[in-house]
């Protein structure tokens, strides 16, 4: 199994090769690939040595799977071309989420609809990744007719750049910046662009995103997106209104059987979850679970993941471990 990391360098790169290692999944060759200026250096897996080669490098190399985090320019340009080459492409940028020639997955959740024509497979963004893991067995159970949901985004989500302005800010120095305001001791609410209608284009990606990952438009979906000065993963407070009425004991119990996620939730013992406590997780933890008593048929959830593993990296490995089972790559 020859598997190109496209974007080895980067955050989510990086995660990848950890998740690959730690996964045991069956890489034979390994085939680092980063941007011209990255290539010929050395990065270290599972032990052995492999020099990093450039996009165009690696598809005479002819691996079988290629999972890009090298974002939507590199994305845009180069998974077609893997893809035409006969390589599956599991693609971590936005450029092909809302395509609807292209297949948006969380194996969890829909991992059904993978088929072997599919050979551009699209990553959701990280806070829809882990509330629609979530979600799933609810809507299946309940049906879900509204969610509200409320982001506390680890600055880990924006790269290495916002990592480096929070410890600078932190140690009282001058660096490059990647927000247009202090993150430390401070809460934006601003993630990605703003569009004509108010919203940032992180809180659309989620109301569309949910719907097309469920398989169901009917659920209608609001959102605001908040960069927080934590590492080690986001927050979410959901506000899910279901057609049926629920049972607290039922909920807890479905969340508890659904693969994928830790139910962290006894309030008496000040248990619930927190991103320090997903950080290095592959799961999604949930807990605060609790009704809406100022509306019907209304639960509230605080759902934590590490978004670089389950958010990014674990995901895409989960992907391509799926393709294998079926036998797709």
């Amino acid at each position: 199994m020859k598997v190109a990391v496209v974007g080895a360098t980067g955050l989510v790169g990086s995660e990848i090769l950890t998740v690959l290692a730690e996964r045991n999944f069956p890489v034979t060759e390994l085939i680092p690939v980063a941007s011209e200026r990255s290539k010929g250096k050395e990065i270290e897996f599972k032990g052995k040595k492999y020099k990093i080669v450039t996009p165009a490098e690696a598809i005479a190399l002819r691996p079988d799977v290629a999972l890009f985090s090298a974002g939507g320019g590199t994305s845009t340009e180069y998974a077609p071309q893997y893809a035409e080459a006969g390589i599956t492409v599991v693609d971590n940028s936005s450029a092909w989420r809302m395509d609807p020639t292209k297949k948006l997955v969380v194996p969890e959740v829909n991992g059904q609809v993978l088929s072997a024509a599919d050979k551009i497979i699209a990553n959701p963004n990280c806070s829809t990744t882990q509330m629609v893991v979530v979600l799933q067995p609810l809507h299946a159970k309940y049906k879900i007719k509204r969610v509200v949901v409320s982001t506390y985004q680890s600055v880990t989500g924006t790269g290495v750049k916002a990592v480096n302005q929070l410890m600078d800010e932190r140690a009282g120095k001058d660096g490059e910046k990647a927000y247009p305001y202090q993150i430390d001791l401070n809460v934006i609410p601003h993630i990605d662009v703003f569009q004509d209608n108010g919203y940032t284009k992180e809180e659309m990606k989620m109301i569309q995103e949910t719907n097309k990952i469920m398989g169901d438009d009917s659920i209608r979906v609001t959102a605001t997106t908040v960069r927080i000065p934590v590492m080690g993963g986001h927050s979410e407070s959901v506000n899910i209104e279901f057609e049926n009425d629920f049972d607290l004991a039922e909920v807890r119990r479905l969340l508890t059987e659904q693969e994928g996620v830790i139910v962290v939730d006894d309030p008496a013992n000040l248990q619930y979850p927190m991103p320090k406590d997903a950080h290095g997780k592959d799961e999604v933890l949930v807990g605060r679970i609790r009704r809406d008593e100022s509306q019907d048929k209304t639960l509230n959830l605080w759902v934590v993941a590490d978004n670089l593993r389950k958010g990014a990296a674990t995901n895409a490995v989960q992907i391509a471990e799926l393709l294998l089972k079926k036998n797709l790559i």
